[in-house]
């Protein structure tokens, strides 16, 4: 198992320039040593017939199929139209 120190701590916290303590290198350094020590426990679980995982979550796409549908009656939107020329809807001009 690694053994990390509280001048390793300090070493990396003076090159990441973070002021800390002695007392925080002391706290940090067991903490950093319980987080390597459970790692080095995962490594020791057998994963052989565990399938690989992308993600942690079943996750599926919950978009619908693109399936084209037909549009409106042109006949039937037409009735709905203040004013209309050609088949086509008429709309006040907006530039003069």
């Amino acid at each position: 198992m690694a053994n990390i120190s509280k001048e390793e701590v300090k070493h990396v916290a003076h090159l990441a320039r973070l002021a800390i303590t002695d007392e925080e290198a002391t706290k940090f350094a067991g903490q950093l040593q319980a987080i390597t020590n459970f790692a080095e426990e995962l490594n020791e679980i057998d994963t052989t017939n565990v399938p690989p995982t992308t993600h942690v979550l079943p996750m599926v796409n919950v978009l619908r199929e693109d399936v084209s549908v037909p549009g409106l009656d042109r006949d039937k939107m037409m009735l709905n139209v203040k004013e209309q020329e050609n088949g086509q809807v008429k709309v006040p001009s907006i530039l003069e």
